[in-house]
This record gives C-alpha cells, sequence and structure tokens, in this order.
C-alpha cells in the first residue's frame, strides 16, 4: 500500500480547490483513487482528475488561487 505525502495532498486540495472548489474529501476520493493520481506533480493530478471525472471548471474567481496582482 503507497502512502499519500501530506504536503503533495495538501498541494492537490489547493489546485482542486482553485480548480474546481472541491477538495479530495469533497471529490469523495478514497485513498485508492488517490493513489491512481500520486504520480503526478499535484496541480497535474487535480487536473487530470478533473479531466477523468468531468468536473466544471471554476473559472468565476478573479483572481486566481495564487495570483497576486501588482498595483
Amino acid at each position: 500500500m503507497y502512502r499519500i505525502d501530506s504536503e503533495w495532498l495538501e498541494d492537490f486540495d489547493e489546485a482542486m480547490l482553485g480548480f474546481f472548489a472541491i477538495d479530495h474529501a469533497d471529490a469523495g476520493m478514497d485513498q485508492f483513487l488517490l493513489e491512481c493520481y500520486a504520480d503526478l506533480p499535484a496541480r497535474e493530478a487535480a487536473l487530470a482528475f478533473g479531466e477523468d471525472y468531468e468536473l466544471c471548471r471554476v473559472d468565476t474567481f478573479w483572481p486566481p488561487q495564487g495570483l497576486a496582482l501588482s498595483s
């Protein structure tokens, strides 16, 4: 059994929240399903999961998470 790295999971949840406004728990992901995506970088894993399960992107928030706007 593969252990999910806590830092990866935190980054994955952050990406999921930014792209789809849900985290892995909201998506119903169990240990097995997380392990299916854990070999990818967290951001790519979130996008791959969203594509595999046809999640709707949340592009209505501005600015996107992590984007710092300069004055």
